[in-house]
């Protein structure tokens, strides 16, 4: 038997069967089973799938949403900031592409899906909203141009980013995406052009 505690478990096991099933196809009762307990001792700690999922997201997957609440205005330079959140950003979709893309199969599971995350300060938007927050922040340090979209910039950055994500892993015969790293900096580079 796993020795880790059972919150523990429970996250790795939803983990694991939101990666390799998608979240759609993964019920609490699976979850309780993979991680050795019962499906009573699982919302002990969570509410339900919807409240495991956003725990993952937050606890398993590449560090976006901290890392866009520690940016602070005038540290380090725009560019490297956002070609570490493109960075992160591109890791963050690829994992979770696979996990939420079974949700838009079925109308009435993305609803109750919604519904159940409505009250747990989560979305998509959050990591949009904190990108902006940040470019608002180095606009009035006078690193980002004046008059500058900053809520648009964050939204190209972060959807290039998803976009990414989405389309190498449609791709027939898994054709690898360009190098991340290459990826990431082209990507900075060419935002801040448009609002420095």
């Amino acid at each position: 038997m796993d020795q880790k505690p059972a919150r523990v478990r429970i996250v790795d096991a939803a983990y694991e069967l939101m990666l390799s099933i998608g979240l759609a196809r993964t019920t609490t009762k699976e979850i309780a089973k993979a991680a050795g307990c019962s499906e009573a001792a699982l919302y002990k700690y969570f509410s339900g799938k919807e409240e495991l999922f956003v725990t993952v997201l937050a606890e398993r997957l590449p560090w976006l949403g901290g890392l866009l609440t520690e940016l602070t205005a005038g540290e380090g330079s725009v560019e490297g900031n956002l070609t570490d959140i493109a960075r992160q950003a591109a890791l963050f979709y690829e994992q979770t592409f696979p996990m939420a893309a079974s949700l838009y199969a079925e109308p009435q599971l993305k609803r109750r899906h919604e519904q159940g995350v409505g009250g747990l300060e989560a979305g998509p938007h959050l990591p949009i909203q904190q990108l902006d927050a940040y470019l608002r922040a180095e606009q009035g340090a006078g690193r980002v141009r004046a008059g500058a979209d900053t809520y648009a910039a964050a939204s190209l950055l972060l959807g290039a980013c998803a976009q990414r994500a989405f389309a190498y892993s449609t791709l027939p015969g898994g054709e690898p995406p360009p190098p991340l790293d290459d990826f990431a900096a082209s990507l900075a580079r060419t935002l801040l052009a448009g609002i420095s």
